[in-house]
């Protein structure tokens, strides 16, 4: 059983406010008599799921290309957390047992089908603070951002990376059942990017 977690990248799937949308430069077309099709796609490193870099918080982090890959594929827990749109996913209202390296959490706020939506939950730091402690090395989240729209410097960005964890934003989990999986979300080798899409599929084990 194959889960896929990733938004379709269409033209018109969201962005965050002043990234840039996808779009698709149609280079050669066969059916206008080409020999091929050949297509150029213009958007943000942020698109739909994406894995965020260190460089895209602190300036010496190191960028998307030279994160470990096995941050990104392995066992992985998926879990429900209670909370509404513009609510902190705080320790204490997180019940869930850690069971793995990598943790997917589930708030089920943030429509991916629609347009942009400000109103979403997002990770506390200290949440961030005790996942770490308890052995996570990864986090995703099915929002577009791990923290609150308004929280302008980012604090659970900053304390995930001061920790160097690993970060995915964007997943489409509404349909996932809580459990383990596998997780397959690798970046793209982007030299110097401070993200990458990914294609975030989890496998039933």
């Amino acid at each position: 059983m194959i889960y896929d977690i990733t938004p379709p990248m269409t033209e018109s799937l969201a962005v965050w406010p002043g990234d840039t949308p996808l779009s698709r430069e149609v280079l050669s077309d066969i059916s206008d008599g080409a020999v091929s099709t050949s297509s150029a796609m213009h958007t943000t490193a942020h698109l739909g799921a994406h894995a965020d870099a260190p460089s895209h918080i602190l300036p010496d982090g190191p960028p998307i290309d030279q994160r470990a890959l096995d941050l990104y594929l392995g066992p992985c827990q998926v879990a429900r957390v209670p909370v509404s749109p513009g609510d902190l996913v705080t320790p204490e209202i997180w019940t869930a047992p850690i069971a793995a390296e990598r943790l997917l959490v589930v708030t089920d706020t943030y429509d991916h089908q629609g347009p942009f939506s400000q109103d979403f939950a997002a990770l506390a730091p200290e949440f961030a603070d005790r996942i770490h402690r308890e052995g996570v090395r990864l986090v995703g989240v099915d929002t577009p951002s791990v923290d609150l729209f308004a929280a302008e410097d980012l604090p659970t960005h900053r304390r995930l990376m001061a920790h160097d964890m690993a970060i995915l934003e964007g997943l489409v989990l509404r349909d996932v059942p809580d459990g383990i999986y596998e997780l397959i979300a690798l970046p793209l080798k982007l030299v110097g990017f401070d993200a990458s899409p990914v294609r975030a599929i989890l496998r039933a084990l």
